[in-house]
């Protein structure tokens, strides 16, 4: 049971969310701690009892972003279906979470974050890694099951599926929200499946097998 969160824990994350409200408007470079006490309705004072600078409200901005891909990943990984539908519907969770969120590719993709201080790069960069490490984990469960081929490079493939959605959220973000990223995704996944599907008699059988019961 997980247990329930303190008042803190909840004022941060909605100071988290206000933050990401402000860099959604001015942009990384004009987040500030007055921008995001007026967004959350308290005095600049009063957000210095949780965080003591900008440098400390970006980095729950960034812990905000990763528990909601750690959020998708785990939906995705525990529906049904076989790997490609679980990473399908991760993909589909992503898109969504951009299209909900468009501060996060402006925080992605700022050159604030790109050149500024080493932490928050590194931060930003492990969360990409572990994100590519769940696709990767559930493109070996894939090979195991028969549906996708074992001649496939898991960790390639991530990074091939991470570029399914990347370069359309780059478009999605330079026409202010008219490119289709939606659509995009889902024809960038047919492309995906024919590239690591494994076809034929072969990864029937293998399917068959994955899927009978123990001791049959």
């Amino acid at each position: 049971m997980r247990a329930r969160k303190t008042k803190t824990e909840i004022r941060r994350v909605q100071i988290a969310e206000a933050a990401l409200n402000v860099v959604d408007r001015h942009g990384l470079r004009g987040l500030n701690v007055a921008r995001v006490a007026k967004a959350v309705g308290v005095v600049p004072s009063g957000l210095y009892r949780h965080f003591s600078s900008k440098d400390a409200v970006l980095d729950t901005v960034l812990d905000l972003i990763a528990e909601r891909i750690e959020a998708n990943v785990t939906q995705a990984r525990q529906s049904s279906g076989n790997a490609l539908d679980r990473l399908h519907g991760m993909l589909t969770r992503h898109v969504e979470l951009v299209r909900c969120n468009s501060a996060i590719p402006r925080v992605v993709l700022s050159e604030e974050l790109l050149h500024g201080r080493p932490p928050h790069r590194l931060r930003m960069y492990n969360i990409i890694r572990d994100y590519l490490c769940h696709v990767e984990s559930l493109i070996r469960v894939g090979q195991r099951e028969g549906v996708i081929r074992s001649g496939v490079d898991p960790e390639a493939a991530s990074s091939l599926f991470l570029g399914l959605i990347q370069p359309s959220v780059v478009l999605w973000a330079m026409s202010a929200g008219e490119f289709d990223i939606a659509s995009h995704a889902e024809a960038a996944w047919g492309l995906f499946v024919e590239a690591v599907r494994r076809t034929g008699p072969e990864a029937t059988t293998c399917l068959e097998t994955s899927q009978k019961p123990k001791g049959q």
